[in-house]
């Protein structure tokens, strides 16, 4: 069995019982222990695991959610590869949601410099990016700043959306399945993008692999109210055509 099989069977039955054992899993799947320790090593690099005394517990059984530089790290070629293939979505002209996370700040970094475009965004990373571009009408939404992501949250974020149609909202995620649609571990988070998806007249989402699959605490939307995902290569095909299934246009960028 090669690493990359290895690792998807140690994800998926750490997912299922909520915790392996390094011992157990060098028995089950005939490697030795220290292989196993490379493994969740690995899993743990791509924030997947949590490494515990003895084994792993996947993250999302910890409630944990990482920080904007933590996870800013992490598949940084695959989230690039996304971007990139969001810029296809772009209107011609027109207003623009960007939703705060990781892989939504890299296409502010790649906006065309040649056409005229209204931006919104309760993300502060992605403000800063934006604030000294010409060809940038930028709108920021207020609130109260949530450290982990550096999104604005609260009553002034959801009034001012009320307000707003535009075109297409980029959003991020930070879970996405078939059964419960988009999810975030935090209520105040949510709550606003569940604002900027009604808000928007075409919802597309950037998420890469890794965010399929996983569940939240907090609802979002359901999938059927998303226009187009655009995801990376690694994902499963089996799992993207469910996806696809459920509403989306699925894209392998």
């Amino acid at each position: 069995m090669y690493a990359p099989e290895r690792n998807q069977q140690i994800l998926a039955t750490a997912r299922a019982e909520g915790r392996v054992d390094v011992a157990a899993l060098a028995r089950d799947l005939g490697v030795t222990p220290e292989t196993v320790r490379r493994d969740l090593t690995a899993l743990e690099r791509h924030g997947l695991v949590r490494r515990v005394h003895g084994g792993a517990i996947p993250v999302e059984r910890l409630g944990f959610e990482q920080g904007l530089a933590d996870r800013d790290t992490l598949l940084a070629a695959e989230k690039e590869r996304i971007a990139k293939a969001a810029l296809d979505e772009l209107p011609d002209g027109g207003a623009i949601i960007i939703d705060a996370g990781t892989t939504t700040v890299r296409l502010a970094e790649l906006l065309p410099g040649d056409r005229e475009l209204t931006v919104v965004t309760n993300a502060l990373p992605v403000a800063m990016m934006l604030a000294g571009r010409q060809n940038i009408t930028l709108h920021i939404l207020g609130g109260t700043i949530r450290l982990r992501t550096f999104a604005a949250v609260g009553g002034w974020a959801l009034r001012a959306m009320a307000d707003i149609h535009p075109d297409v909202a980029f959003m991020g995620t930070n879970g996405l399945t078939v059964e419960h649609g988009l999810t975030t571990p935090d209520l105040a988070e949510a709550a606003v993008k569940r604002a900027m998806v009604a808000a928007a007249r075409r919802t597309v989402v950037l998420a890469d692999h890794t965010k399929i699959g996983r569940s939240y605490f907090a609802h979002v939307a359901p999938l059927s109210e998303v226009d187009t995902l655009i995801t990376d290569s690694d994902l499963d095909e089996e799992l993207a055509g469910e996806v696809e299934a459920a509403g989306p246009v699925v894209v392998r960028a």
